[in-house]
């Protein structure tokens, strides 16, 4: 792909590094002369030393021809404006991240894709690690719905039932979906289906519809999470 990437500061800088390995064209904006000039020595890549919210910089990098454009900046105005400029030239995926909550809104009313703040993400992912242990990894969906990666441990009430058994007997709520299973020795996660049975030691992945409340981590037996 042919991609413009607008900022090479902390957020940029490894999208660069991602993008680049992967084999992609990518141009990089970065007003910023000292960041210009560290990304130029590092990555194989045409960096502009230049302001993104101008048309001309965004024509010298050739937003008529991209295939996507991703603003880093720290600023929303700037990204706002960027990617305004970006649906002008008709660059088919724009991204943006989106510092302020507030301006979530203005990004989808000129149909730009957003990423919440990636710091304050990492800061709620460390949060939950301290937290609660039990989840492997998760990714929160909406307000209350997430996915998450939890271990069946000796002493969950769902080990040895298999997933018709554990709603029968309460255990597993119309709320929530076990999507995948990964058990030692087995080369290929598991799509479980009703006659499934789970086991201790299974890596599951979880839907949850309200997310992964120690009530729900318990049926994992992650008594933990719970304070108990």
């Amino acid at each position: 792909m042919y991609i413009i990437i607008i900022g090479a500061g902390d957020i940029g800088t490894p999208l660069i590094d991602i993008a680049t390995k992967s084999g992609n064209e990518v141009v990089v904006i970065e007003r910023d002369e000292t960041r210009a000039n560290r990304a130029a020595d590092e990555f194989d890549c045409l960096v502009l030393n230049a302001d993104a919210t101008s048309k001309d910089t965004l024509e010298d990098a050739g937003a008529a021809q991209a295939d996507a454009l991703i603003s880093t900046t720290d600023q929303d105005a700037t990204n706002v404006m960027t990617c305004l400029l970006a649906k002008e030239f008709e660059v088919p995926a724009i991204l943006s991240v989106v510092h302020n909550p507030e301006h979530m809104g203005l990004f989808e009313q000129i149909g730009v894709n957003t990423m919440q703040n990636p710091q304050q993400l990492i800061a709620e992912y460390l949060y939950r690690a301290v937290a609660r242990p039990a989840i492997v990894d998760y990714m929160r969906i909406g307000e209350d719905a997430e996915v998450f990666e939890i271990t069946v441990t000796d002493e969950a009430p769902i080990a040895g039932k298999t997933l018709h058994e554990a709603a029968q007997a309460g255990l597993v709520s119309d709320e929530i979906l076990i999507v995948a299973i990964e058990r030692e020795g087995d080369s290929k996660p598991i799509t479980p289906r009703g006659n499934t049975e789970i086991k201790e030691g299974d890596l599951l992945t979880v839907y949850s519809g309200v997310g992964a409340d120690p009530e729900i981590t318990d049926i994992f037996g992650h008594y933990e999470d719970s304070g108990e």
